[in-house]
Order: structure tokens, then sequence, then C-alpha cells
């Protein structure tokens, strides 16, 4: 590395809710293997080993297209708290070397070692080191990107996969990203790249030769950002907690809902759920939108505000039934809730002259719905919660939900991201979502 150069590491797990099914059932070594949602329930791959890969088999296909590809194929039902404490443990490994982790999702994160030379070596020192850690404590195995920038670092540690390990000094930096396609910059999708290649750009060497300015008119600010990337140039720092915009949960049905009170309880699941992963981050929500798909893959959004920030499930609950009475009626195939609009729970929030029950009336709630539940609940969730971890999610549970799949996705039906994130997504402020963190259960947009 040279001595001006950041030394920024990305790691990313290779292939990791499949490797982590694989090492703890030795029988699927060597087999082409998935994890994701049964074909017959409309299912999608949320990651898939490399033997599969080798047939085609890639992350958010349908699973029933994963297994005309590779008949062989096996189907792992997900465990998503088993790859949470997993991340945990990774992420720890990562903590032990340099305070200035950042993570991207489960089985991913950014690391600047700078000035970790004295304890723990150079980059490649320090790198090498993570991999071994990883092996022995998880026997899992990481790919390692170390480049002096978040996004070469990123483009370093997919060039060798699986078990990789790439350096990119700054002086080769233009000779490899001179050939690669214009997809392979950071936040260049599928429209971008058409938009691009319309203009004759195919490639990053062809991109850079473009005016600036010429890239920023046709892009807008956009544009200015995939140009400085043509040239390598990529100022963001490691930033150890990125600010989250939303929590998200969606779930494609096997068989299309017609009943009205079913859809309740799956809100009423996935507002249980979102409230946990809010509390669990130290964060409230205030904004409520639920995403509704027809069979006819017509998608409708509604969207609701409340008065002021929360993470009670009832709360969000609430409004998200409201929200659903303002969707046509209709058999749905997918139903899906986001909750935005997120602070800091030490955020001092602006008293109301009659407490939470006007709020909660708002929200579509009565009176005296509001009333019995909303605060106490407040003022159990830390107690309930510990129970939740110890225990696992279903030991609490409102009655009405009691003896059903929850919306995590013990069924392998359920999706939306990443970060937090592949059951729940947790979106960040700064960075669009990288092809690692698209790993869904959900089917792919219909688009």
């Amino acid at each position: 590395m040279a001595p001006s150069s950041t030394p920024i590491l990305h790691v990313d797990m290779d292939a990791f809710y499949a490797s982590i099914e694989v090492r703890d059932d030795p029988s699927l070594a060597g087999r082409p293997v998935v994890v994701g949602g049964p074909a017959a329930g409309r299912g999608v791959v949320a990651a898939a080993s490399y033997p599969a890969r080798r047939f085609g088999v890639r992350s958010a296909m349908p699973t029933a297209e994963a297994q005309r590809l590779c008949p062989e194929l096996v189907v792992v039902p997900p465990h998503f708290e088993k790859y949470t404490a997993e991340s945990r443990r990774i992420m720890q490994i990562f903590r032990s070397y340099t305070p200035l982790v950042e993570p991207l999702s489960l089985d991913e994160a950014f690391l600047d070692v700078s000035g970790c030379e004295l304890s723990s070596g150079d980059p490649i020192e320090i790198g090498r080191a993570i991999k071994r850690d990883i092996a022995r404590e998880t026997g899992l195995v990481a790919s390692v990107g170390i480049a002096g920038s978040k996004f070469i670092a990123k483009l370093a540690s997919d060039m060798d996969k699986p078990d990789g390990f790439r350096v990119i000094a700054p002086e080769d930096v233009q000779t490899i990203l001179a050939p690669l396609s214009v997809s392979a910059i950071f936040g260049v999708g599928p429209r971008t790249a058409k938009r691009l290649e319309a203009m004759g750009v195919r490639t990053v060497a062809e991109l850079a030769k473009l005016p600036r300015e010429e890239v920023q008119k046709r892009f807008g600010v956009s544009g200015a950002w995939i140009h400085d990337l043509a040239h390598g140039i990529d100022t963001r720092r490691v930033t150890p907690r990125r600010e989250e915009k939303s929590y998200s949960l969606e779930r494609t049905f096997p068989k299309d809902i017609h009943s009205r009170e079913e859809l309740r309880l799956r809100l009423l699941e996935f507002c249980e759920e979102l409230a946990f992963r809010l509390r669990d981050a130290g964060l409230r929500g205030r904004t409520v939108t639920i995403k509704a798909r027809y069979p006819s893959f017509k998608t409708i959004t509604r969207t609701h505000t409340l008065s002021f920030s929360t993470n009670v499930g009832a709360r969000f609950y609430a409004a998200a039934r409201e929200l659903l009475d303002r969707i046509p009626q209709g058999p749905l195939r997918l139903l899906g809730l986001q909750i935005s609009n997120l602070d800091d729970v030490r955020t001092p929030q602006q008293g109301m002259l009659f407490g939470a029950v006007a709020a909660d009336t708002e929200a579509g709630a009565t009176p005296q719905q509001a009333a019995l539940f909303p605060d106490r609940l407040e003022r159990v969730s830390p107690g309930l919660d510990r129970l939740r971890r110890k225990y696992g999610r279903g030991v609490v549970l409102p009655a009405s939900l009691l003896g059903r799949d929850a919306a995590a996705g013990r069924d392998g039906t359920t999706g939306s991201l990443g970060d937090a994130q592949r059951a729940v997504r947790a979106e960040s402020s700064e960075d669009a979502p990288t092809g690692a963190e698209q790993d869904a259960l959900d089917e792919p947009p219909a688009e």
C-alpha cells in the first residue's frame, strides 16, 4: 500500500447463509445448496453455494427456476436467528482489530485500519489475520479486499471469490477499472447502464473519457458520483454507525390471500417484528407505509405519519390497519410494511397535552384501545425483549398470533432486505444497496 493511501478493508463472507447450513450439516458438503423458500410457495433463493452457482443459480432467483437449472438442488429453509448470531461473532472479530467498522449487512463490512500498525500489523497482515480468525472461530470462509477507498476495496474482495484475498494499490486502480463493464460501478443499476449504453458507453474506461460536466448534466448528482468512481475517486469514510432511514419487511404468500382478517394478522406480525428490531437498534419510527401487490403484479403503497415517534408494535399496527382499509379489495400475493422517519430513542420528544391516547386514536385505534395497552407496553417492552433474546421471538406474542409462523421467515417465504437485515431490512441513508445486500427471499420485482 502506498504510504499516503487510507488502508480500507472490505470483508465479505462467501455464500454466508448457505455456508452456515453446509457447516452445520456436513452431508451437504460439495452439493448444490440454496437457502430460500420452497418452489411450491413462490419461494426465492436468498443465498446459493458455489456448487449451485456453477449451474447458473443465483440469489433473488425464483426457487422453481433454480431447480430447473439444477435438478439435484438442495433447498434449505432459512434460519435468520442463526445467521444473525454468526454475524455478531464476525463483527466482534473485526472490532478486535479496529473500532472503525462499518457493517453493510449481516455478512460484509468495511474496516479502516489506519493507525493499527503497532498493535496489529499493516493492512495486509490484518486482512490475513481476520481471515484466519473467522475460519478458526466460525468455520466459515471470508474474502478480503484491500485498497485506498471503499469502492475499490469492495471491488477487490469480489475478484477472487471464494476464499479471495486481493490488494489493489493506487497505481493499479485505473488498469483494473478500465476494462470493466459500467455496471461494476457502485450506483450504476440496469436502467443507468442502458442509458449509458445508448450514449455508446459500455466500459468504465469509456465513461471516464467523457467530460464530467456532460455526465452530470445527463444524470444529475449521481452523474458526478459515477464519473468520479470511474476515475477511482471515492472520498467516503468508514463510518461505524450509519444513519438508518427505514426498516422494512415484506412477504410473498404461497397462495394469494383473499381474507382481510388474515392480512391484518400478517400486518400485526410485521409490526411486532419491526418494533422489536427498532428497540434492539435503539431507534423509534414515525412514518408507517404498507405495500400491497395484486396477482397482476400491480403494486400499491399507502403511508401515514404518526404524531410522534414510537417503537411499540401496537401503535404501528393501529396505523397499518387503517392503511390496509384504504387498499382496494382483492386478493394479494404480497404484503409489506416499512417504518421510516427514524430517530434515536435518546432524542427528546415533544409531549402531548392528552398523552399517547390522541396519537393512537389518530392512527386508527379507538380511545379505549389506545388507552388500554400502548403505554403499558412501553414500560414492559424491555423485559419482554430480554425474554425474546434469550428464548426466541415466539416466546412472547400477541394472543392472536399464537400458533402462527413468525413474520421473520420460519417457513422460508419472507423477504426484504439486507441489513439487518435480510428478513428485516435496514436501509441506510448513505449507500445504495450493493449486490450482496440484494439477497432476499421475496420474489424479484415484476419489472
